[in-house]
């Protein structure tokens, strides 16, 4: 057996380990393996004049079951021992399981010993290990193997049939039409399946049991009752009783095949001499359609007339649109038929086949060749007489064609040319005209052509003596004449154009010179109408001054202006001696401009008019400006003495809050003291106020003269009391916070050492990283939780930053309170035991009821371990039981 076998017997032999670890076995199924493998057994060994009848005890000496393995396999096992001793029987059945073994089948916990003994359990799956190498294992359907092989054979061929649905090798054959379809569908006259019926079980399993026993000799390996009494079929049973059937119709079916085979070779035989026979006489036909068309072809005598050749030429294009065409199908069909009739003869080993003499696919192509060569020629003699004596009617109309064609296009082209519109266009219409008359000459030029093929064309009918040649000869006379009168006309016309042209082209640059000249000026007068009556909005002395200087040098240039303003007229004036000079009939005015002399002077007067008013409100706007300037110096010396002092009172709070000396009931006298100086100085804050009021009376939104404004000011005074009483504030809260936690000044004045030594920044608040160095300078030994911790104490609000006080209020706290939470400490560790935390059941249990209600009561806003509901790790206890102002 080689590697592919074995691994297939493997593959399909797994699944019996069932035999091995399942110690127990359905009686129902036990029943029907005993009468099937049985069966199985007897169906072989009836072969060689014996059969068992009780499969546990029969096979216990070992002889009958190397007898069937010799009968099931064709091979000479080794010779058995003939002793009756239990080591004669148990080397007997070794040899027949040494013998399954080498087939390549893996046999799990079953030995010879259990077989001796008459082990049913064992017995069964042996025999059905023999029944999977020999009887299923060969079983292959498209690639697959064994049972799934087996399974795939009964699908396929019980699949036509209705209520017939093999999934399984159990409950899918219970109803018994599975087995009447597998007989069926090979001997359908075995059975009558269309009176079946699915409600009847027992009657097709009997029918199919019964017929098969029969006529199949497959020997009857189950009951009927049996299988319909149980809930789930035997597998291995009916697989087994199934594969019986398989190897009866496989043997028949290749019986089958050869037979069906003879009757296709002889079929094959017949189709071949067919197919000679029609290559014989299709080849004769095309080879006498072909004689007789191709001295039909070859006859080249002309007709007389037009008319006979055009039918000789009619005739031809039936012939090559309905006469041809089926035999160019034959001739492709004859090919196809010889080299099919070759490749049929090849592959039935048969000689080739030689058609007779003259009736080869070489000269059936040969005389195709000649048709097609006659065929040729034909057509071109056809085509030839044909334009021959098409050529003089073809002269002749082409001669009418492009005479009229000609005659139609020089139409009213004389009146075209003899017109004087010129006389009234502009220069523009006249450019125009020009462009107009320039495509007349080159469609003329284009035209010459067509006057000399009509000359050519005429002279061609002359030398073929063509009947009509003296009315081809005055109609081609009579239109060389005209071209000849059309291009003196035309020379004529370009003269008086362009001598049009250049007359208007002169008045046309002064009209563009007077435009590029009026159109500056004008926009320069309207700039200055606009400066001049523009309400201008000063907010300084500086500004008005330079609108003056600006004015003053606007009327230092009103002198040449006037003389641009006299050079315009005048070129107006040169068109219009132009005009009356040569009597120039002009259609309109200037196209460059729409500006007239009337304009012109009449702007320049109002600009003579608008210079005066514009002096007069300059000098009022400076006398204005004047006065702002008076008050912006007024308001500006009072607030750069303002401005300072309130800065330099803000700086001297900040140091008096970070440098305080003495008692804080000293630092709160001196603090009050300099808050009284503060309030006396608001008279000069009012006065300040009056005069800006009076700078927003006159609408001066700047000045120069200070950097401070009145907006400045009122933020640094309000800033400057809100300081100083915060300070006091500050400082009244410590004295209550020294009182409270019975602080020594001593100590006081060291957490004030302290907060400013690590206060880096000077704003009187310590960041994070600050606060945190202070709590180690200060002895503290501390984890992420643990400062975390004090953090939410000094920044509930998590602003990332630690005031004075909530500093002073933390070390006050840390030091009264550091006893308590030694005794908490006790308390939680013995409550606690060897746990982090302290349950509500521990606290009534371990406290008297009135101390434990009350710890329950104030625990409840807290949370203890998340893993342990309604409980308290130390700080939530210690919150709970002394508040957290306590610790």
């Amino acid at each position: 057996m080689d590697h592919y076998d074995s691994q297939q017997t493997n593959d399909y032999m797994q699944p019996e380990e069932d035999w091995d670890r399942d110690l127990l076995l359905d009686p129902a199924w036990e029943k029907q393996q005993r009468k099937t493998f049985t069966a199985w057994c007897n169906s072989h060994l009836r072969k060689a004049g014996t059969q068992i009848e009780n499969i546990e005890e029969d096979f216990r000496d070992g002889l009958k079951l190397m007898l069937l393995l010799e009968v099931i396999s064709g091979e000479r096992l080794a010779k058995p021992e003939r002793g009756k001793m239990r080591v004669h029987k148990i080397s007997n059945v070794n040899k027949a399981l040494d013998f399954i073994a080498s087939k390549g089948v893996k046999l799990v916990s079953i030995g010879a010993e259990e077989i001796v003994d008459g082990n049913v359990k064992m017995t069964l799956g042996m025999i059905w290990t023999i029944i999977l190498r020999f009887a299923i294992q060969d079983i292959s359907v498209e690639e697959t193997s064994a049972k799934e092989g087996l399974l795939l054979w009964c699908q396929r061929k019980t699949a036509p049939y209705k209520n017939v649905n093999i999934q399984n090798f159990h409950i899918s054959w219970k109803d018994g039409l599975g087995f009447c379809a597998l007989i069926h569908r090979h001997r359908p006259e075995l059975i009558d399946y269309g009176k079946l019926r699915k409600d009847d079980p027992l009657t097709n399993l009997n029918t199919a049991f019964d017929v098969a026993e029969k006529y199949l000799d497959i020997p009857k390996m189950l009951d009927a009752e049996d299988i319909v009494g149980t809930a789930r079929p035997d597998e291995k049973a009916i697989m087994t009783y199934v594969s019986s059937f398989y190897h009866a119709f496989s043997g028949a079916q290749k019986a089958e095949t050869a037979a069906n085979r003879i009757c296709k070779v002889l079929a094959v035989n017949q189709e071949n001499e067919q197919l000679m026979e029609d290559y014989e006489k299709l080849a004769s036909d095309l080879l006498e359609w072909i004689r007789r068309t191709i001295p039909w072809l070859e006859n080249r005598v002309p007709e007389n007339t037009m008319h006979a050749m055009q039918q000789k030429l009619e005739d031809f294009r039936d012939y090559r649109r309905l006469h041809k065409p089926p035999k160019v199908q034959e001739k492709c069909q004859l090919e196809i038929n010889f080299n099919t009739l070759q490749t049929k003869l090849r592959l039935s080993n048969r000689p080739a086949f030689m058609p007779s003499e003259g009736r080869m696919v070489s000269d059936i192509n040969n005389a195709w060749g000649c048709l097609e060569q006659a065929e040729k020629g034909y057509e071109e003699w056809l085509l030839n007489e044909i334009r021959r004596l098409e050529r003089l009617d073809h002269l002749a109309e082409k001669f009418r064609q492009k005479a009229s064609i000609h005659e139609a296009w020089t139409d009213g082209k004389e009146a075209m040319l003899r017109q004087k519109d010129y006389e009234t266009a502009t220069l523009s219409e006249i450019k125009a005209l020009l462009k107009k008359h320039e495509a007349f000459e080159s469609d003329l030029a284009a035209h010459q052509d067509r006057v000399e093929q009509i000359a050519a064309i005429a002279q061609e009918l002359n030398e073929l003596d063509y009947y009509d040649s003296p009315s081809v000869n005055a109609r081609c006379q009579k239109i060389c004449d005209q071209w000849d009168n059309l291009g003196a006309l035309t020379q004529k016309r370009r003269e008086a154009l362009e001598r049009t042209e250049k007359l208007l082209e002169t008045i046309d640059q002064l009209y563009l010179e007077y435009a590029k000249r009026a159109a500056p000026f004008n926009n320069w007068m309207e700039g200055a109408m606009e400066d001049l009556q523009d309400t201008f909005i000063v907010h300084t002395i500086e500004e008005i001054q330079g609108l003056t200087t600006a004015h003053e040098q606007f009327k230092a240039t009103l002198p040449d202006a006037d003389k641009e303003r006299l050079a315009i007229l005048g070129i107006h004036n040169e068109v219009s001696k132009i005009v009356q000079t040569y009597h120039v009939n002009m259609a309109g005015t200037n196209p460059y401009t729409t500006i007239t002399p009337q304009e012109i002077n009449g702007k320049w007067d109002h600009v003579r008019q608008l210079v005066p008013r514009r002096d007069q409100a300059l000098t009022e706007e400076h006398a204005r400006q004047q006065h702002n300037e008076r008050l912006r110096k007024q308001f500006g010396a009072q607030a750069n003495v303002i401005g300072p002092w309130i800065q330099t009172k803000m700086e001297e709070i900040g140091r008096i809050s970070i440098e305080m000396h003495g008692t804080l009931e000293d630092q709160l006298s001196h603090l009050r003291q300099y808050e009284k100086s503060i309030v006396n100085y608001k008279p000069k804050i009012d006065q300040l106020e009056g005069d800006h009021q009076l700078i927003q009376e006159a609408l001066i939104f700047d000045n120069k003269h200070t950097n401070y404004t009145m907006e400045h000011i009122r933020v640094g005074w309000e800033q400057l009391l809100t300081t100083i009483a915060r300070t006091i504030n500050e400082v009244e809260n410590q004295i209550l916070t020294r009182d409270a936690k019975g602080i020594s000044q001593e100590q006081m004045n060291e957490f004030r050492a302290s907060f400013n030594h690590f206060d880096r920044k000077k704003t009187g608040m310590m960041d994070t990283d600050d606060f945190r160095a202070c709590l180690i300078s200060m002895g503290y030994n501390m984890g992420e939780a643990e400062f975390a911790r004090i953090m939410s104490i000094v920044d509930p609000n998590r602003l990332g930053v630690v005031t004075f006080q909530a500093f002073i209020d933390f070390m006050s706290r840390e030091t009264a309170d550091t006893d308590t939470a030694d005794q908490v400490m006790a308390s939680f560790k013995i409550l606690a035991g060897d746990k982090n935390y302290i349950t509500v059941d521990e606290l009534r249990r371990e406290l008297p009821p009135d101390q434990a209600e009350y710890c329950i009561a104030r625990m409840a806003p807290y949370n203890g371990p998340d893993s342990v509901p309604g409980a308290l790790d130390y700080m939530s206890f210690s919150t709970a039981l002394y508040g957290e102002s306590d610790l």
